[in-house]
């Protein structure tokens, strides 16, 4: 899932390195509008519904991050 997650993160931003361990929103990798069209695609490939209450810098801040919430939002009862 790692390199999936990585995968979608280049796509959105092609030209930032989200291999280099920085906080992505902190670093401004990825923006507002970024971080939803993450959430509309992981909410895709993975078939689950990320809460609005997760919608959190947070959770965006490193791919271990925005892999803690994919599995958190597998495990959550839509």
């Amino acid at each position: 899932m790692y390199d999936e997650i990585l995968t979608l993160l280049k796509d959105i931003q092609p030209l930032h390195n989200f291999e280099e361990g920085v906080d992505f929103t902190e670093e401004g990798y990825l923006d507002s509008l970024d971080v939803v069209i993450l959430i509309e695609r992981l909410e895709e490939k993975y078939d689950i519904a990320i809460s609005p209450l997760d919608f959190l810098p947070e959770n965006f801040a490193s791919i271990e991050a925005i892999f803690a919430l994919v599995k958190k939002s597998e495990q959550s009862i839509v």
